[in-house]
């Protein structure tokens, strides 16, 4: 039981100047930061890059004829990123092609360089990847021969965006 003498401690409490004060500052701090970082990404949202999706199109595309009885070549396409957000391509595939893969050629010093097989290649925001034999490009082992003039369907996969298709042109190298 209680002492009716005893009053609880809560009872007669009352805030001090100080507490009151120090309370207020102490709430402040996060309401501050949560009102910096409103700001900042209304800034952001009105500016057009929040909730912007990648556009991808791809143009460009072409295909090396391969020399004599090779059968390995490579494709190259110019691939543009209209969007607010990055995305990657991730594969290449054709009816046209037994494989395709995404290889990138890199200097190894004094003249010499190599090729590498990269798993996907980075697709910037609002940037254009335009794919070269010095560069960026599929290599491709084809099914059946091919004329210079032949058109060949692809269909790029990107992480994001999803599958484009499009067509390459065959066309000698160096042209």
């Amino acid at each position: 039981m209680t002492d009716p003498d005893r009053a609880p401690a809560a009872e007669g409490w009352r805030p001090s100047r100080r507490r009151l004060r120090d309370g207020l500052f102490a709430a402040l701090a996060p309401v501050a930061a949560c009102a910096v970082a409103l700001g900042g990404l209304t800034t952001w949202a009105k500016a057009g890059a929040a909730g912007s999706p990648p556009r991808i199109k791809v143009s460009d595309g072409r295909v090396f004829l391969p020399y004599g009885e090779n059968e390995d070549t490579a494709a190259f396409f110019r691939i543009a990123n209209s969007g607010g957000a990055a995305d990657q391509l991730v594969s290449v595939t054709s009816p046209a092609v037994e494989s395709a893969m995404l290889s990138r050629h890199e200097s190894a010093g004094s003249g010499a360089g190599f090729m590498r097989m990269v798993d996907s290649a980075e697709i910037p925001a609002g940037d254009t990847v335009v794919m070269s034999p010095s560069g960026l490009d599929v290599m491709v082992k084809m099914k059946a021969p091919w004329q210079v003039g032949d058109t060949v369907p692809f269909v790029l996969h990107f992480r994001h965006g999803g599958p484009v298709d499009t067509v390459v042109v065959v066309v000698r190298p160096g042209s």
